[in-house]
């Protein structure tokens, strides 16, 4: 009968504490802001802005001292790839570096001078191309359209010397090797379906660690108030606190998952082929870990504004570290061993592998078994850090509350 009664006081104890963390949340306007305001937002903000996925039409200049029927056609190729445009001629390099620095070209095509008398001589001809490396994605651009066009001009030099040569053209047209490129989970080649799959779980983790601080702050605040103890808290055990409060967390989140893993993909044609059930069985230990985060570094935040100052700035740390910016492989063990300790660094990696190349849980057991690792390890050192600060005399809750 005492364990019996031991379980159902349990479970009565649990219940009151989501209950009164739910009141918590539903009443503050700036954790309904994060939980809820930010994901719905912060998604279709980005996607936005992204969605144009490639960049086309990359204004350039060229340099042409070859001025020959040449020079002019790899010219004319130029401009008449999807990646580039040529946006003016110019008689000498220091011309087209004014046209760079005012940002109307962001790359100068050079031709030499020698340029036609190479290729007839059957030399190899060279031309210099001088990038804008201020965003990598002009250069992917500007590499990607050269490469097209060096290629397709390599097929029509070859072509017209063999029918030079007499021999039957159709018998050898084209490359000796075809070479076709597939791009898995990125058909587009696209920035938005390249950034945007990773960026919604690291969305979902800050949103929630803002709210949980904000709202760990704000009983730091009552609690000076009221001369150590908080007139809200719920009087239970810390692992039931915790859990409790976890449970409050994830209810809300459940809407919040569904809109950002399916809903947004879906309305801005993203990568998602992965299954949705597996998505979601996928994130379930990344929104706990996150909750056990969040709680974890509450029991050090003291003011409700200091939580936004910290987990804010740690953001672009989390999203450098999540590795959609820098492979992990090439970070140092000391950074790679931080990412670890950051719940998004493994949603992101097994996330995107589920949504975008349709792998299952099974085959992303690493980030799985990760995430709910991390679960535990901030769940036992947050009711480590609680059991400390409670026998402190920091964390206190008035018995005669705790039934309300």
């Amino acid at each position: 009968m005492k364990s019996k009664h031991g379980i159902f006081h349990w479970f009565e104890s649990l219940s009151r504490v989501w209950a009164r963390e739910f009141r918590l949340v539903v009443r503050d306007p700036g954790v309904l802001l994060f939980f809820f305001g930010l994901p719905l937002l912060y998604p279709v903000v980005y996607t936005l802005i992204y969605n144009t996925e490639v960049i086309r039409d990359l204004p350039v200049a060229v340099v042409d001292h070859s001025r020959t029927a040449e020079s002019r056609a790899l010219a004319r190729m130029v401009d008449a790839t999807s990646g580039l445009m040529v946006y003016d001629y110019c008689p000498d390099i220091s011309s087209a570096r004014r046209l760079s620095n005012e940002k109307k070209v962001f790359g100068v095509l050079e031709i030499p001078a020698d340029y036609a008398k190479r290729l007839g001589r059957g030399e190899q001809a060279h031309v210099t191309y001088y990038s804008d490396m201020s965003l990598l994605l002009r250069y992917r651009t500007a590499l990607s359209a050269l490469t097209e066009v060096q290629l397709s001009l390599c097929d029509e030099i070859r072509s017209e010397t063999v029918a030079n040569l007499g021999i039957v053209t159709q018998t050898i047209d084209g490359s000796p090797i075809a070479a076709d490129s597939v791009m898995t989970g990125d058909p587009t080649q696209g920035f938005a379906s390249f950034i945007i799959p990773g960026i919604i779980v690291l969305i979902l983790q800050q949103s929630m660690i803002l709210g949980i601080t904000m709202l760990a702050g704000a009983s730091a605040e009552r609690r000076r108030r009221n001369r150590g103890y908080d007139p809200m808290a719920i009087d239970a055990g810390a692992a039931t606190t915790i859990i409790g409060k976890s449970l409050c967390y994830l209810v809300c989140y459940i809407p919040m998952t569904l809109y950002v893993l399916h809903i947004v993909p879906v309305m801005f044609s993203l990568p998602h082929v992965g299954s949705i059930w597996h998505s979601f069985l996928f994130i379930l230990p990344l929104l706990l870990a996150s909750s056990m985060l969040g709680q974890f570094l509450g029991v050090f935040v003291t003011e409700r504004e200091s939580s936004m100052l910290v987990v804010v700035f740690t953001s672009i740390i989390f999203l450098f570290l999540s590795g959609l910016t820098w492979p992990r492989y090439a970070m140092s063990p000391f950074w790679k061993l931080v990412g670890d300790m950051i719940p998004a660094t493994w949603g992101v990696e097994g996330f995107i592998r589920i949504n975008s190349n349709g792998a299952t849980i099974g085959e992303q057991r690493t980030p799985y078994m990760m995430l709910w690792g991390l679960t535990i390890l901030y769940f036992c050192g947050t009711c480590i850090l609680r059991h400390i600060n409670f026998k402190g005399g920091r964390l206190k809750s008035e018995p005669s509350v705790s039934k309300n």
